[in-house]
């Protein structure tokens, strides 16, 4: 397979560059206007806001944000007399003289100057909203965000429009489970409990933006049937010396510390950045259950009330540190390496009560223990990036490296009682050593050639990635004195996964509509084996992903755009992992190595007014839809969760974005989704054909008090919904947050209060042959917290793009 990647690479190259030779001669039509913003050192400047109006009326007609090359870009512009002007808070405000547009319109290079220390604050007025919405995607700007200060990346998500968390830390998008998290343009390979630790231990003070993606491009891997979470990390790339150091302490229940710095340091050709962040976090899951079993006769044969409580103790180091060396003006390399390294101490108290056929006491069991689970993820990327020619010609290569070690001693007690509270068995002891390690290696190319004659553009490129993960689970009963293996939950598992991948997207313009095709092909190898018993499987399988987008530009104010695309979800590593996970003597969690990858094919139509108001419509099939489902184990009174494919889920969505000026001083942006999910299939000796629609609504609000005051409330809302057997009931909460600017903008003040009125919680209800369970989840949620942030270094201008690693620039659909 490496040698058809590198032949294919070659081939793709020398097919788009004779057609563009071919056609290089012809007259372009795309239609768009161009431009660059440049600080006074002749340096870019990213995150300008430019706006374009009409010359006759000054009337607002779209915004975009200069990107890190400084540049910007207008598509779809009918030809007409038009006017430029920028915002920022570094800046003075700069308004063009009118100019003409026809076709594709290069504006010479704009020169901002900096605000002068004796400007008054009041000057400064752009802002980035929380919530952006775009083409493909919704954009989070966590920098901006009051109520995120002092939060973690897994509490920033779940205030996100459309981002809900269950109780077992699954994340889903827009109602749809199987979301691909990605860091900076490289995907995170763990799911569930293991990314929630991961995203629990990364402060929001690290994070620039969330982009939220529902339906990305052949580009990206095909992996991800609800969508891609991207988080982009602050990335300092300013001359000279600059950072930010930020502490912030939060008490809920239990206390939470988070201090952090981010610094970059450029000088000429060099460009050194990093970042170092460390929390802490006290959290408690208090966790009630109510379990009943039935007979074939649907007959009640008993059950069990529970009251679990789990206190955590949580300590972690994320570190990351890097580079860029500009080889020559068109030629960049780099690294980045990165660690994360967390402990964490989970104290069990579960009590539990029996119930007997009359649904009377008998008897009651309590499992006491702790839980010390280690987690050490470290990687590192060397990347390059070579601009050929000044049409756009480029080409990016990436190499990675990530290592995931896994260590966890768990020890428990369970003790029996009658009614009478007296010890009806001997005490039940068991100690878990649970070892992991997991490997990454990836190798990616991309490359990108314009087609002038046909006024398009070409992306294509390979990756190939090599997984290896081994956990060795060993569990031993002490009941006795002794210390003898458990083989019923002792064993070992070692998967193998080779995923080989190769693209070509076409991109298409005219001066209304606008098109996008593009194919990815994924060839998946892999071989897993239970040594315990020998039992091993091994699948080889190729798939076509297929994608596309069709925009139309009805007139300056409103646009349409439909994107139909196919992608696949594999099981995660621990859902594959055979072996079973105690968490009392009735409660089991294991993995299926049977489990099929899903397959998804969607579509969705986009409408956009003003570039500000955005209404979606989608449907997608998922055939194969993984499911996390509890039912009976083969020990009466027990329970199993495990993943399991089920044959079809149906997902009907619509969606609406709009902000809200109410005043000067008051703005709002509010996003409202209805989807009806309908399940289909057999399960567990269960015929399931569920369906239901259901609402979530999220608003966030700012109020500016004065220049450097200013006041952010935001809430969410999420009705009554299914997630296969799950019956999950409706719940809201509500966060209110201020900030104060201090010492000429270079250090702020910010104090939120998150989950007011303590209503996140979660309560459902499961229902299938032979069982039913209802639960009630309370955390930690509210929580105030007062974070003190400060910038330290001079305003020098930004330099050139710095690439890290992966799929490292989000491309929107329409550009």
């Amino acid at each position: 397979m490496k040698k058809t990647h590198a032949y294919f690479f070659v081939l793709l190259i020398l097919v788009t560059t004779y057609i563009n030779k071919s056609y290089s001669q012809a007259k372009s039509t795309t239609s768009a206007i161009h431009g660059r913003i440049l600080s006074t050192d002749n340096a870019p400047v990213k995150d300008v806001l430019v706006q374009l109006r009409q010359a006759t009326d000054k009337k607002l007609l779209k915004m975009e944000y200069t990107d890190s090359t400084g540049n910007f870009r207008f598509d779809k512009i009918p030809d007409g007399n038009y006017q430029l002007t920028t915002q920022s808070m570094l800046f003075i405000p700069y308004e063009s003289a009118t100019f003409r547009h026809e076709g594709i319109t290069r504006l010479a290079a704009i020169s901002l100057q900096l605000q002068s220390k004796q400007l008054k604050e009041a000057t400064v007025t752009a802002n980035k909203p929380f919530v952006q919405q775009q083409y493909d995607k919704t954009v989070i700007n966590v920098a901006s965000s009051i109520s995120a200060a002092g939060s973690t990346a897994l509490e920033v998500l779940e205030k996100s429009p459309g981002i809900t968390i269950d109780q077992n830390d699954n994340i889903a998008m827009r109602g749809r489970q199987g979301v691909l998290v990605m860091i900076d343009g490289k995907q995170v390979p763990m799911s569930g409990q293991e990314l929630a630790t991961m995203l629990r231990s990364m402060s929001a003070n690290q994070i620039e933006t969330i982009d939220l993606i529902t339906n990305p491009s052949s580009k990206y891997d095909a992996a991800g049937n609800a969508g891609i979470i991207d988080i982009r990390l602050k990335k300092g790339n300013k001359s000279g010396t600059n950072g930010n150091i930020s502490l912030s302490y939060g008490q809920g229940k239990y206390p939470k510390v988070n201090p952090a710095l981010t610094f970059n340091s450029k000088y000429h050709r060099l460009n050194i950045f990093g970042a170092y962040n460390y929390n802490y976090r006290q959290e408690l899951n208090a966790l009630t259950i109510y379990r009943q079993f039935y007979n074939a006769d649907n007959q009640y044969t008993g059950g069990t009330n529970y009251d679990n409580r789990f206190r955590f103790n949580a300590g972690s180091h994320n570190a990351r540190i890097g580079a860029d060396y500009n080889i020559s003006k068109n030629i960049v390399a780099g690294f980045v390496v990165n660690g994360i390294f967390n402990n964490m101490r989970i104290f069990t108290n579960s009590p539990a009560q029996s119930l007997d056929a009359a649904g009377q006491p008998a008897g009651t069991f309590i499992t006491t223990g702790t839980n010390t689970p280690r987690r050490n993820n470290r990687s590192i990327n060397f990347n390059y990036k070579q601009t050929l020619d000044t049409s756009g010609r480029q080409l990016t290569a990436d190499l990675d490296y990530a290592r995931f070690n896994a260590s966890q001693a768990q020890y428990y007690t369970t003790r029996f009682f009658d009614n009478h509270q007296l010890e009806s068995k001997n005490p039940y002891e068991l100690f878990g050593d649970l070892q992991g390690d997991l490997s990454i290696r990836s190798l990616k190319a991309d490359y990108t050639q314009p087609l002038k004659a046909l006024g398009a553009r070409l992306d294509a490129g390979v990756k190939s990635s090599w997984v290896k993960t081994d956990n060795d689970v060993r569990f031993f009963d002490r009941s006795n004195g002794g210390n003898v293996l458990d083989k019923g939950k002792s064993n070992q598992f070692i998967y193998k996964e080779n995923i080989n991948a190769a693209y070509i997207n076409v991109a298409k313009k005219w001066k209304r509509w606008d098109t996008q095709l593009g194919l990815r092909v994924e060839n998946t190898n892999a071989d897993g084996l239970q040594v315990t018993d020998s039992t091993a499987f091994t699948r080889h399988y190729t798939q076509l992903f297929p994608s596309g987008y069709l925009g139309y530009a009805i007139n300056a104010d409103n646009d349409l755009g439909i994107t139909v695309s196919r992608r696949i979800e594999r099981p995660s590593y621990r859902q594959l992992n055979p072996f079973k996970i105690f968490l009392d003597p009735y409660t089991y969690e294991a993995g299926n190595p049977y489990l099929l990858p899903e397959l998804t094919t969607s579509t969705e139509l986009t409408y956009t007014f003003k570039q500000q108001y955005t209404a979606k419509i989608g449907y997608s099939r998922t055939k194969d839809n993984i499911i996390e489902v509890l039912s009976p184990d083969t020990v009466v009174g027990s329970v199993i969760q495990t993943g399991r494919n089920l044959a079809v889920y149906d997902y009907y969505n619509m969606s609406v974005s709009f902000p809200v000026n109410i005043a000067k001083w008051l703005s709002s942006t509010n996003t409202v989704l209805v989807f009806y999910g309908r399940y289909k299939g057999n399960l567990v000796n269960t015929h399931l054909d569920v369906s239901r629609v259901a609402v979530e609504l999220n608003s966030v609000n700012t109020v500016t008090i004065n220049p450097l005051t200013s006041l952010e409330i935001t809430g969410s809302y999420n009705s009554r919904s299914y997630y296969g057997f799950l019956d999950v009931k409706g719940y809201w909460f509500m966060n209110i947050g201020a900030q104060r600017q201090l010492w000429n903008r270079k250090a702020s003040v910010k104090l939120n209060v998150s989950d007011i009125f303590l209503t996140n919680q979660t309560n459902a209800v499961t229902r299938l042959t032979g069982y039913g369970e209802s639960f009630r989840q309370r955390r930690d949620t509210r929580v105030m917290t007062l974070t003190f942030n400060y910038r330290f270094g001079g305003n020098g201008g930004n330099n050139n793009a710095r690439k890290t690693g992966g799929a490292e620039e989000e491309k929107r659909r329409a550009g």
